[in-house]
């Protein structure tokens, strides 16, 4: 009984932030090759959401699904890079086909969460992902580490566009040789 109540707070939350079926409220990039998407990417800064919290060496790896489905792997160490490592599993789908930037993640049946591609690199080497509020935003790279200034400039933009500055939060990234 103790873990359905204590998934009570968890699922007001993210019915808070649910896909009305609306236009992504931020623009989305134009298009995203999803074969060049996939594999993994080193979460590097974000607006976290409650799993996330006191977390290190985030890795999302995203892969297709024979049925068109995409397979989210959320890899993590709990309070530092050699803390307990956990794994969460979530099922996306793209909803706008045209561009591949519009999907929808479903951290636990039923909810299906909104998830939009806002920036991404021309080769492919970092992303912005973000909600259809200003409460969660990813930042994230293909190496665990990103350019400074480059990540100056996405924290700019994410600024402009309406995100707060003061609530991105940097995962520690720290991986053996």
């Amino acid at each position: 009984m103790k873990k359905v109540v204590g998934l009570i707070p968890l699922i007001i939350i993210m019915i808070s932030c649910a896909s009305s079926g609306e236009q992504p409220f931020q623009p989305t990039v134009d298009y995203v090759d999803m074969e060049r998407f996939m594999g993994d990417w080193y979460v590097i800064g974000l607006i976290p959401t409650v799993f996330e919290k006191d977390i290190a060496n985030g890795v999302e790896n995203y892969s297709r699904r024979e049925n068109g489905e995409i397979r989210v792997r959320y890899s993590f160490r709990k309070k530092s890079p050699q803390g307990k490592e956990k794994v969460m599993f979530q099922r996306g789908w793209i909803v706008d086909s045209a561009t591949n930037a519009e999907w929808e993640v479903s951290p636990l049946w039923p909810l299906r969460l909104p998830y939009y591609v806002l920036e991404l690199g021309e080769n492919y080497d970092y992303t912005v992902i973000g909600t259809n509020n200003f409460d969660y935003l990813w930042i994230m790279s293909r190496t665990p580490s990103i350019e400074e200034s480059l990540l100056e400039d996405i924290i700019r933009r994410m600024e402009k566009r309406g995100y707060d500055r003061e609530r991105i939060l940097f995962m520690d990234q720290v991986w053996k040789e």
